[in-house]
């Protein structure tokens, strides 16, 4: 078959892959040497291709002679899926580079962005990620990636009240966003670049589309994002999907209160133990992913979440594109 001739799957390639239940997180294909273009191999295989991330949640290319941005664009614009443009509503710092590729998160390198699905908040978000390593890293800012799922099932085991609650009522999400951003916060979009305008009542139109509600302040607006729904029924593998950011509060100049930055839709607070219990869960699932240079990780966003680890050696470039 075609997938036999463009791509070996390597099971030994990856220390950190998991398996559940027979099957391999991440999927690791590699090229055969004949065919290394992961353009040619992608045009040839998208339908096993799709199978396989629907089946894994992840695809971790390597060995591709994948080396540039323009290279990247290349192998994103070969998957035939199409584009996701990066724009309102995101509050990551992020830069296009070119086409249809972006920046990762542009927080400081030393800190660490917490466990996510991009763009969950929104009520349009990507349900594919590609991320490319254009610049190995020295040491540390692994890229982690857990399932859902998993997720889900664990905590449901560890705090039943809690999630039975959070499928009841939902969660409230609230950060205060400001006039200018901040490139110290991994959230540190200004309100202009979140909303792409600088006409208040706009940003409040736009932002009401996007289930959002915005109180001004000096200098900054608190976003008030839901109530949203805590999961996602996938309807497919039929099971839930763990979908919220319970895990996910930022702290920096204006936020610095995270007991309040998710509650229950009531304003109840969230037990004091749960993000912490959820946070260790993901440790536990998650895969870290050191980077090679060269590297393409394919990730289903709807099943799998990501983080980045605190790089503690530069350099590190990760580059980024979305799909609808």
């Amino acid at each position: 078959m075609a997938e036999q001739r463009l791509f070996h799957e390597a099971v030994d390639l990856l220390p950190e892959q998991k398996s559940y239940n027979g099957l391999l997180f991440p999927i690791v294909l590699t090229p055969n040497p004949e065919i290394p273009k992961l353009t040619e191999a992608f045009k040839a295989n998208r339908p096993w291709l799709d199978s396989v991330l629907h089946r894994s949640g992840a695809i971790l290319f390597r060995g591709f002679s994948v080396s540039s941005a323009s290279d990247f664009n290349d192998v994103v614009e070969s998957s035939g899926y199409e584009d996701f443009s990066y724009g309102v509503g995101g509050a990551g710092s992020r830069t296009k580079v070119m086409g249809r590729v972006y920046t990762a998160n542009e927080a400081p390198p030393h800190q660490n962005i917490p466990f996510h699905h991009e763009m969950s908040h929104s009520p349009v978000f990507p349900s594919k990620l590609f991320f490319f390593c254009e610049v190995e890293p020295g040491k540390g800012g692994e890229t982690c990636i857990a399932l859902s799922h998993v997720i889900y099932e664990r905590m449901e085991q560890k705090h039943p009240k809690f999630v039975k609650e959070m499928e009841e009522k939902g969660l409230i999400y609230t950060r205060v966003v400001g006039d200018e951003s901040d490139h110290s916060s991994p959230v540190g979009r200004s309100w202009k670049e979140v909303f792409m305008t600088d006409d208040k009542t706009i940003a409040e139109e736009r932002a009401a589309k996007l289930g959002m509600k915005l109180e001004w302040m000096e200098g900054a607006v608190k976003v008030i994002i839901g109530p949203k729904p805590g999961f996602r029924y996938d309807e497919v593998k039929k099971h839930k999907i763990w979908f919220n950011g319970v895990v996910g509060r930022f702290e920096d100049k204006l936020n610095n209160d995270p007991a309040n930055a998710v509650v229950f839709s009531d304003g109840k607070p969230l037990p004091a133990d749960v993000s912490d219990d959820c946070a260790k869960i993901f440790d536990e699932e998650c895969v870290a992913l050191q980077w090679r240079k060269g590297d393409v990780l394919l990730l289903d966003n709807l099943a799998v979440v990501h983080s980045r680890r605190p790089l503690i050696t530069l350099p590190r470039r990760v580059l980024a594109s979305f799909c609808k």
